[in-house]
């Protein structure tokens, strides 16, 4: 499987700004600009986006594990941070809080810990990631 996506820029890094969009259509010529990624414009940024990826990525993957251990969650909501640093990302937390009837505590921060560390967007990432879980 392939998926792409396509960026567009114009003009200076500071002063220009561009356009983001996806194969399937969701992001379609998506602004995203300086102030976008450092201040508080209208758009995108692509830290945002990375960490959209990473929850969507690490909530479908605890899902699957957790049905691997014959547990099906009633919801899995997560928040991911992305820190970005000195013109890096630096971390990626991970916080998830999720209705798992039947599961011990035990089993449940295994499986965070088991999904936090396999989603393939843990896996790319070359950054700290954590996190943490409650169940509600």
């Amino acid at each position: 499987m392939i998926r792409h996506a396509s960026a567009v820029w114009n003009g200076s890094g500071k002063e220009g700004n561009g356009q983001l969009s996806t194969q399937s259509g969701v992001l379609q010529q998506t602004q995203y600009s300086f102030n976008t990624r450092f201040a508080d414009g209208v758009g995108t940024n692509p830290e945002e986006l990375i960490a959209a990826a990473h929850a969507g990525c690490f909530t479908m993957k605890l899902s699957f594990v957790l049905g691997e251990g014959g547990f099906t969650a009633d919801s899995l909501e997560t928040k991911c941070e992305i820190t970005f640093e000195n013109g890096s990302i630096t971390r990626s937390h991970l916080t998830v809080t999720g209705k798992v009837p039947g599961i011990s505590e035990e089993k449940w921060q295994e499986a965070v810990k088991n999904a936090e560390q396999n989603c393939p967007i843990s896996k790319l990432l070359n950054t700290e990631i954590s996190s943490e879980a409650k169940l509600a």
